[in-house]
């Protein structure tokens, strides 16, 4: 912005005697003084609707610069003002997830130091009753299948196998030649063969995956 500046020192004039051509205040003069004013005037902002040019900034210490991240008000917020309030937005342990852009969010935001967090695996909520869970950033569970250690109980109820007993052997009536055999029906004791256990399940790599969705994920360091 141009500031005004006076061409002419009109004060000096008083001190100079009469006569001096120098004392009298010249048409010129005036219309000089005036065009500088339009000028300076002409590259000020209006205070209705003003429009800036250049690179605007507040003085270090004004209420722009220095007001709360709380504040809901119509002031004027700086550049650093908005990256103090993303910095309370992410702070140091947050983590930031991208489903798309897998650039660092230090590159992204502007700020802090940021490391490749939970590769491969899925966050669950802190739960300080489940040893499993009472520590941040405790890992545990895996990806293969893995049976937990149980027994299978058979029960046989018993059967039987039918077979042919030869009682005696007599020779038939009216010859010395042809016998008949005298038979009867007996049955096995119980027995508890060709019984199988069927298997069942999934076994192998990939096994006990919940559903899941890839994204980027990082963790601020500092």
């Amino acid at each position: 912005m141009t500031d005004y500046t006076k061409s002419t020192n009109f004060a000096t004039k008083d001190s100079l005697s009469s006569g001096n051509a120098l004392k009298i205040v010249k048409g010129t003069e005036i219309d000089t003084e005036f065009n500088n004013i339009a000028t300076a005037v002409a590259t000020k902002a209006d205070l209705t609707s003003p429009t800036f040019t250049g690179t605007p900034s507040l003085p270090t210490g004004t209420t722009g610069v220095t007001q709360t991240s709380t504040n809901s008000s119509t002031l004027l917020a700086t550049t650093a003002f908005v990256q103090a309030a993303l910095q309370l937005l992410y702070p140091v342990g947050t983590i930031y997830t991208n489903s798309s852009v897998s650039t660092n969010p230090a590159t992204l935001l502007g700020f802090g130091t940021w490391t490749a967090f939970g590769a491969g695996r899925v966050m669950v909520g802190f739960n300080a009753s489940n040893a499993l869970f009472d520590t941040a950033e405790e890992t545990g569970g895996s990806a293969d299948a893995i049976v937990v250690s149980h027994n299978h109980t058979l029960t046989d109820p018993g059967h039987n196998h039918t077979y042919t007993k030869v009682n005696s052997t007599s020779p038939q009536s009216g010859s010395a030649t042809q016998c008949f055999t005298n038979t009867t029906t007996d049955n096995t004791s119980t027995a508890t063969t060709g019984i199988s256990i069927a298997s069942a399940g999934s076994s192998g790599t990939n096994a006990n995956y919940q559903p899941y969705i890839t994204v980027y994920m990082w963790k601020r360091a500092s």
